[in-house]
């Protein structure tokens, strides 16, 4: 037998008129989704969130472990391995989820990897409990590394990132060893490793509120950093996140404006992995990078002997990336012929390879980029009017970074991080002057500049710290001239000036212009109290 040929009738045993019914030879009853969504309330109400995740986590994860060990005998497999990857027909065959393998894995790659539909967890908290702010698929996510470590021998903890309960496109399961999970998820994994359930319940309430405090702050701290890597700490990039996250529910072209290095390409990648197609391939292509004759082949296919070197069939990136993605960067390059060729492929939603006479349809979502002003474009006649309003259903200006300077030391630190990795170097620090410069500095060439600028700091540095002649030239002048402070206030002027645009930006919230601006509660307090008595407006507390 093989995994994907298993029916519920080879497994599955019953009596018409009721009694014992077994599933892979062991006793099985039905129970009601519904009734489950209640139970799961009810312990939610009693234990808190935290304590309900770990009671069902755990269930779940006995459940796996009992089906695991059930099937390897109850069904004569054509050899180990499809017993081994049958978990997720189980799942399916249970009623419990559908299982849909993901084409392109996570980075690095994971043990398993799935996405999940029509999943009855997220259906009924949904239902009893509304949109959560965390994935809710426990049992499911318990199930299958109570499966997935029973065959392998070894302990794998499985976890969404993302769900339908939390208002997400699908839910997303990722499987590894628990060393192989970043630090930032290790918290989450106590949920499966906990011995508070056989404890007494006060006991349990406090293991898991404190839990719950460290995953409150691990979600406080990626709310600004994006799981692809975007920085959102000005008002300008929540934004564009927020939007970006919005049109990712529907399949909308979508037109990403703005200079040269911001993140269009990451944003686009957000798009992707937010949205249903998240399965699917996300495929980018340079429309600046090649010759016309090239650009058409490499987007549309050609067939044999179309031209020299076409010694084979060969399909385009509309067909490669069929059920994901396809990201036409620099589309403002595109010459007028290729953009009255891509405008008919937008229209008609087929292509035709170069040699050949007939269409094939296409399935892909198209995100467009350029750092040109398509309408200054279009106004000079270098650019196809009805192309760009086609390209333009939804359209995504990304600021640059100088627009944003909430996010220059964030994405600086996040830099650092990165190239210290790539390069199996110690993580190095700003120190004071370094963090200076790089904050007064407008970087022209947005984040890419900034990203090359960390690298390079990293590589150069000698200690733990990244020192001034460790940065760039142009980062390394005494006052850059790039971003000076503004001339004729005073240091309480400009004080007071930083203080109410934070607070505007956080929308009152206090705490967290406090955290923002490094300072004390108490002194933000006393500070604008004493605006509110010069006379100036204060945002009201949130």
């Amino acid at each position: 037998m093989r995994a994907r040929n298993l029916q519920l009738t080879d497994v599955f045993e019953f009596s018409p008129d009721g009694g014992v019914m077994t599933f892979a030879g062991e006793r099985v009853v039905l129970l009601d989704a519904v009734a489950m969504g209640i139970l799961r309330s009810q312990l939610i109400g009693s234990f808190g969130l935290s304590g309900a995740r770990a009671t069902l986590t755990r269930f779940g994860f006995t459940h796996g472990w009992r089906v695991a060990e059930a099937m390897k005998t109850a069904i004569e497999w054509d050899d180990e391995r499809e017993w081994r990857v049958a978990g997720g027909r189980l799942h399916r065959l249970h009623g419990m989820v559908v299982f849909e393998p993901v084409q392109e894995a996570s980075t690095p790659q994971p043990f398993a990897e799935a996405v999940w539909h029509d999943s009855y967890e997220a259906e009924q908290h949904l239902l009893h409990q509304g949109r959560a702010d965390t994935c809710v698929c426990w049992t499911l996510t318990g199930f299958a590394s109570g499966y997935l470590s029973y065959v392998n021998g070894r302990t794998i903890y499985c976890l969404e990132t993302s769900c339908r309960g939390k208002g997400d496109p699908v839910c997303r399961l990722v499987g590894r060893a628990k060393e192989d999970w970043p630090p930032e998820q290790q918290a989450e994994l106590a949920f499966y490793e906990s011995d508070c359930l056989t404890s007494a319940l006060k006991k349990l309430q406090q293991e898991w509120k404190k839990v719950d405090r460290q995953l409150a702050s691990r979600r406080r701290e990626r709310e600004a950093e994006d799981a692809s890597g975007l920085v959102a700490r000005s008002a300008a990039m929540k934004a564009i996140l927020t939007q970006a996250r919005r049109v990712a529910a529907v399949d909308a072209t979508v037109l990403l404006l703005g200079e040269s290095g911001v993140g269009k390409e990451r944003i686009a990648r957000l798009i992707h992995e937010s949205s249903p197609r998240q399965a699917g391939p996300f495929v980018a292509i340079n429309c600046a990078a090649m010759p016309e004759t090239l650009l058409e082949s490499e987007l549309f296919g050609h067939a044999r002997g179309a031209f020299t070197g076409a010694v084979t069939d060969r399909a385009g990136l509309f067909e490669a990336a069929k059920g994901g993605t396809l990201l036409l960067d620099e589309v403002g390059e595109l010459p007028a012929a290729m953009q009255a060729k891509l405008l008919r492929v937008l229209q008609e939603r087929e292509v035709r390879r170069v040699g050949e006479n007939k269409t094939r349809a296409i399935d892909v979502r198209v995100v467009a980029a350029t750092h040109r002003d398509l309408a200054a474009e279009v106004k000079a006649g270098r650019f196809r009017e009805d192309l760009f309003f086609r390209l333009r259903v939804v359209e995504l200006k990304v600021p640059a970074l100088r627009e944003r300077p909430e996010d220059v030391l964030p994405l600086a630190r996040l830099a650092l991080s990165e190239a210290a990795r790539r390069s199996r170097l110690p993580v190095r620090e700003l120190s004071n002057e370094a963090l200076r410069r790089v904050a007064s500095y407008s970087w022209p060439g947005n984040v890419r500049e900034l990203m090359n600028a960390m690298e390079r700091a990293t590589v150069l540095a000698t200690g733990r710290r990244v020192e001034v002649d460790d940065l760039p030239e142009e980062l390394r002048s005494p006052t850059p001239a790039s971003r000076r402070a503004p001339v004729g206030h005073t240091l309480a002027e400009l004080e007071r000036e930083a203080i109410l645009a934070t607070l505007a930006a956080e929308k009152g919230n206090r705490a967290r212009t406090a955290e923002r601006l490094g300072i004390g509660q108490a002194t933000l307090f006393r500070k604008l109290k004493a605006y509110q008595q010069d006379g100036f407006l204060v945002a009201p507390a949130a």
